[in-house]
C-alpha cells in the first residue's frame, strides 16, 4: 500500500482551503460534528464560517454591525440581511414586519425584535427558503467603505457574458430553451420559488395539496411541511401502490409531487415511468430535484415538468458559490407560464454568477471523471471487509428503467453512502479526506449525514425509532466522490483494512 495523498485538515478550516467564500468547513472528527450540533463554546472558537444558509458568514456579521451603526438601530432590534428587497417583501409579509426607519441599500434588510420567538422563526425561514445575502456582495460593499483591506482573489468570467454562459451551459445540458431557465440565490430558493409558482395553478384548478415522495433533503422537507397549506408525505418511494391508492381518492386535489432523483442520502430512484403515468392520469405537476443525478448522468426530460438544481454542488465543483436554478421542461405545458415560477426568484449577485460561469464550463468533463470514479469505488466497496451496506445511484429493482435513464451505463452519479462493520467514530476520524457539509466537489468530501442533518433524531428514543422506520442509518457516511486519481481514493480507504 503506497502512502496516501490525503492529509488531516484541522477543524474550522474552510473547504476549499483558504477561501473566504467556501460553503463547507472541515469537521475532521465525529466529536467536532457533535460539538457543532450542540454549539459548544470550543467549537464556535474554531468554526467561524460554514454552510451559509446555516451559519452567518463573518462578512455578513460585519456588515450587519455596520448597518446597525449607520442607521442608529436600537439594540432591541436585530439587523437581518437578505438577498434583495424582493426577499424583504416575502419575509415581511409572512411575519408582519415593517421597518420603522427608511433604509436604502443594494440588498435587503429587516429589523426584528431581539429576544422574541419571531426572530428565530424569521432566521429559520430564511435558512429554509434560501434568501441569503451573498458573501461576495458583502465583501465588495465592505471593501468599498473601507472596512475590508482586500478582496479575495479568484478567477471570474467577464461580467457582460457571465450569465449567458451559465444559462447556455444549463440549456445545453438539460436540452431546454434558454428562456426556460432561471437562476436563484441558492438551491433551496429554487425549490421554494418553483413550488410557490404552483399556487396560481392550485387556485385555478382547486388543487390545494403537495405530495413529498421519499425522504428528501432536510430543508426541502421543511419547505413542504411549514410553508404549504396542505401536504402529504410518502417516505417509501419503492411502494407506489400506496401512492396510487391515495390518488384514486385524492388525485383531483394534488397540484404537484416533489421528489429527488436519486434521493439524498440513500440514492434511491422511484420507478419514474410509473410515477409519470400517474401524474399524467391525474394532471399532477412533477417537480424533480436533479442535483444528484445531474443532466450528464440521467436523462429526466421525459419525466420532469420542473427541474431544480443546486448549482452549488456539481455545477460549481469547488464549493464556493451559493446558487440554484429552476428549469422548466419545454415538453410540459407548465413551461407556458414561466413567469409564475420565475417572478419569485431573486437575481444572484453578479460576482457569484461570474465565479460560477468560470467553473461551470468544466461541468460535463468533471461529471465524466466523477461518475467513472464512483463506479470503480463502488466495485471496490463491494469487496471491502469493513463495509456493511452500500447505497449508490439507482435501485436495481428498476433495471429496465435504469437503462432508459442512464446516459452512459458505465457511469454512476457521484455520491455513495456507506454503513460499516467497524466502529463508525473510529472510521470517520481515521480517514483523511475533506470532511464537512455539502457535496459535488472536485475533491472527495465526506459527511456523517444523519449527524449533520438530523442530529435531533439521534438524541431521542422516538427519533431513533423514526430513523429505523424510514431506513436511515444513524452511522451513515455520505461520500461525494472527487476527481482525484481513483487509485489514490481507494488507497485512502484501504487504510481501514489494516485496523
Amino acid at each position: 500500500m503506497s502512502q496516501s495523498i490525503f492529509s488531516h485538515i484541522p477543524c474550522g478550516q474552510t473547504l476549499p482551503l483558504n477561501n473566504i467564500h467556501a460553503v463547507s468547513v472541515s469537521m475532521p472528527e465525529l466529536q467536532d460534528v457533535i460539538d457543532y450540533e450542540e454549539q459548544t463554546p470550543q467549537i464556535l472558537e474554531k468554526i467561524k464560517s460554514a454552510y451559509p444558509r446555516f451559519v452567518m458568514h463573518p462578512y455578513l456579521k460585519l456588515l450587519a454591525s455596520h448597518i446597525k451603526e449607520k442607521y442608529k438601530v436600537s439594540n432591541t432590534y436585530e439587523v437581518v440581511l437578505l438577498s434583495s428587497q424582493k426577499a424583504v417583501d416575502v419575509v415581511s409579509s409572512k411575519y408582519f414586519i415593517h421597518n420603522k426607519i427608511e433604509i436604502n441599500e443594494p440588498f435587503g434588510i429587516i429589523l426584528v425584535q431581539n429576544g422574541t420567538t419571531q426572530l428565530q422563526k424569521v432566521l429559520k425561514f430564511i435558512q429554509h427558503v434560501g434568501y441569503n445575502l451573498s458573501s461576495r456582495l458583502a465583501q465588495d460593499y465592505l471593501f468599498e467603505i473601507g472596512l475590508l483591506e482586500n478582496i479575495h482573489q479568484e478567477e471570474l468570467e467577464d461580467k457582460s457574458i457571465a450569465k449567458d454562459i451559465v444559462i447556455n451551459e444549463l440549456a445545453k445540458a438539460y436540452k431546454q430553451p434558454f428562456e426556460n431557465i432561471c437562476l436563484t440565490p441558492s438551491g433551496m430558493n429554487a425549490v421554494y420559488c418553483a413550488l410557490k409558482g404552483l399556487k396560481p395553478i392550485q387556485e385555478r384548478n382547486g388543487k390545494n395539496k403537495l405530495i413529498q415522495l421519499g425522504w428528501l433533503y432536510l430543508d426541502t422537507m421543511n419547505i413542504v411541511e411549514h410553508y404549504f397549506d396542505e401536504n402529504k408525505i410518502f417516505y417509501d418511494i419503492n411502494n407506489l401502490d400506496l401512492l396510487e391508492e391515495y390518488l384514486k381518492t385524492n388525485g383531483h386535489t394534488i397540484s404537484a409531487i416533489i421528489t429527488e432523483i436519486p434521493t439524498n442520502p440513500l440514492l434511491q430512484t422511484v420507478d419514474l415511468v410509473r410515477l409519470k403515468e400517474l401524474c399524467l392520469k391525474y394532471n399532477i405537476v412533477l417537480v424533480i430535484d436533479a442535483t444528484f443525478a445531474t443532466p450528464y448522468n440521467l436523462d429526466l426530460k421525459p419525466y420532469a415538468d420542473i427541474y431544480i438544481e443546486s448549482l452549488t454542488k456539481f455545477a460549481c465543483g469547488n464549493a464556493d458559490v451559493l446558487m440554484g436554478a429552476i428549469i422548466l421542461n419545454e415538453n410540459s405545458k407548465i413551461s407556458m407560464i414561466s413567469q409564475e415560477f420565475f417572478k419569485h426568484a431573486d437575481e444572484p449577485y453578479i460576482k457569484d454568477i461570474q465565479r460560477l460561469a468560470f467553473q461551470i464550463k468544466d461541468y460535463e468533463k468533471r461529471m465524466k471523471v466523477i461518475s467513472q470514479n464512483t463506479k470503480l469505488l463502488v466495485e471496490y466497496f463491494k469487496k471491502a471487509s469493513f463495509v456493511d451496506e452500500i447505497f449508490y445511484c439507482l435501485s436495481p429493482k428498476y433495471a429496465s428503467n435504469y437503462q432508459k435513464l442512464m446516459i452512459d451505463e458505465n457511469c454512476l452519479t457521484g455520491i455513495v453512502s456507506l454503513t460499516f462493520k467497524k466502529d463508525f467514530k473510529e472510521i470517520y476520524d481515521r480517514l483523511n479526506f475533506s470532511k464537512g457539509p455539502s457535496l459535488g466537489t472536485e475533491f472527495t468530501l465526506l459527511m456523517p449525514y444523519t449527524y449533520l442533518a438530523h442530529y435531533d433524531l439521534i438524541l431521542t428514543k422516538d427519533g431513533n425509532e423514526f430513523l429505523e422506520k424510514i431506513g436511515l442509518p444513524i452511522n451513515l457516511l455520505r461520500i461525494s466522490v472527487g476527481c482525484e486519481d481513483i487509485n489514490n481514493i481507494i488507497n485512502e480507504f484501504e487504510r481501514l483494512e489494516k485496523t
